[in-house]
């Protein structure tokens, strides 16, 4: 054997013998993987494409082995707990609302990915941006925004004398109140779900002036003579025109209701309409046509001091600072919001969600069904929970904790409203010493 065969057998073996004292293949051989966390969508087109055609491209692309988990959203909270607790579990896992600024200190910065992807496309909506960055450090990065409308029914609201949906609550009150004696009420959770409870109760309190907190996020402002009267105005309201059972409900609840034709109308995003319209031999009115054809969308009413508002239902891609793959991850995120790989899915969505870049502003969706074109502009008129101070860690422990969702609750079940005002007020307080 020659000195330089000898050398090169030396080397190889030694070379092998590393390989197997660290349990590791080379570099090379080694396939990457992601595990992406997600809420079960509203749209179920959506989340087959991305267990499909979307995980098929991604390994074609990056060769990464993606695995997309889907559970319910009301679920999420307790598994990003369960995972930061314990060190492990997905790379990445959707927020929802501004429960990014929970877990500030337990994600990695994705400014990188961020800034890139908001500078290609035109610059992320405010609301995005904000619930996604704590200072200068982005806690994630903005997948979508989307946001809840008033889904309802044309022909009922006629037969009352209402040829548009009233845009203000007493007008509201005024068809809810007809309708529920036909069997026909609103329907409205005010149960500790994540999205159709806070998107309702936040801008019902708004609309008559009230707030949680001042512009300085810190000083408590619930108790208010604005709070207790809107509170009172819920409890008529809710008696008056409401179907009572909605205490109990959660996001699906309504969908349920409304496609099987016991409430008249319910905040909700455009997935009732896009379900009604794929099902059009499934889902009929009471005269035997497709449902789809007489459902429209329309603002939460006004109320006596301001509105309409409506709370954009921001979702946000955390990078877990446990995670083993974040180079992976961060390639994945980089490459997922490409035009190419993002778009099959925003257009599987149908106008359920808004980008969270305002390139997606002009994308062909929006112009493809008028019914759901409303939703267009949600994110760009947005107000965020915790209003009016800016989103922060006690304002998303206030929204978590269901404290503005219960303070209506505990009066429709009895509670005097000023008392339920105090309670509530007491418990922010909690959240923001």
């Amino acid at each position: 054997m020659t000195r330089i065969a000898r050398r090169k057998l030396l080397a190889s073996t030694g070379g092998l013998a590393a390989i197997l004292a660290t349990g590791r293949g080379p570099a090379l051989a080694q396939e990457r993987s992601v595990h992406w966390l997600r809420w079960t969508d509203f749209v179920p087109a959506s989340d087959q494409l991305l267990k499909g055609s979307f995980t098929q491209e991604c390994k074609k692309a990056l060769g990464i082995n993606l695995k997309v988990e889907t559970v319910n959203a009301n679920d999420l909270q307790s598994r990003i707990t369960s995972a930061i607790q314990s060190g492990s579990g997905a790379d990445i896992i959707m927020a929802f609302s501004n429960w990014p600024q929970l877990y500030a200190e337990s994600v990695a910065d994705a400014g990188d990915i961020a800034e890139e992807i908001g500078k290609a496309q035109g610059g992320y909506y405010d609301v995005a941006k904000q619930v996604a960055t704590v200072g200068n450090k982005w806690i994630g990065v903005p997948w979508t925004c989307g946001g809840g409308l008033m889904a309802y029914r044309i022909s009922w609201f006629k037969e009352v004398g209402y040829d548009s949906f009233p845009d203000t609550l007493d007008k509201l009150r005024d068809a809810g109140k007809k309708l529920k004696a036909k069997g026909r009420p609103i329907g409205q959770t005010a149960g500790h779900t994540f999205g159709d409870a806070p998107g309702w109760w936040y801008p019902f309190l708004w609309s008559f002036g009230g707030k949680e907190v001042e512009a300085d996020g810190k000083t408590v402002v619930l108790n208010s003579k604005e709070t207790v009267e809107s509170i009172k105005y819920a409890v008529a309201m809710w008696k008056e025109t409401m179907d009572e059972g909605g205490l109990a409900w959660d996001d699906t609840n309504n969908n349920r209701a409304f496609l099987s034709q016991t409430i008249c109308t319910t905040n909700n995003g455009a997935s009732i309409y896009i379900e009604a319209k794929k099902k059009p031999d499934t889902y009929k009115t009471e005269k035997g046509t497709p449902m789809w054809e007489d459902i429209q969308h329309a603002d939460i009413p006004k109320g006596p001091a301001a509105g309409p508002f409506n709370v954009p239902g921001t979702f946000t891609d955390m990078l877990m600072g446990y995670s083993k793959n974040q180079k992976a991850a961060k390639d994945f995120l980089r490459w997922a919001h490409t035009k190419e790989a993002f778009d099959p899915w925003f257009t599987s969505q149908q106008g359920y969600s808004c980008g969270a870049t305002k390139m997606w502003e002009t994308h062909k969706v929006w112009d493809a069904d008028p019914v759901l074109k409303p939703f267009h502009d949600l994110p760009a008129r947005g107000r965020l929970v915790g209003y009016a101070g800016p989103p922060s860690r006690k304002a998303a422990e206030v929204v978590t904790k269901y404290i503005v969702v219960d303070m209506y609750a505990k009066a429709i079940q009895g509670m005097a409203p000023e008392e339920s005002a105090k309670w509530a007020h007491s418990e922010a307080a909690k959240a923001y010493a």
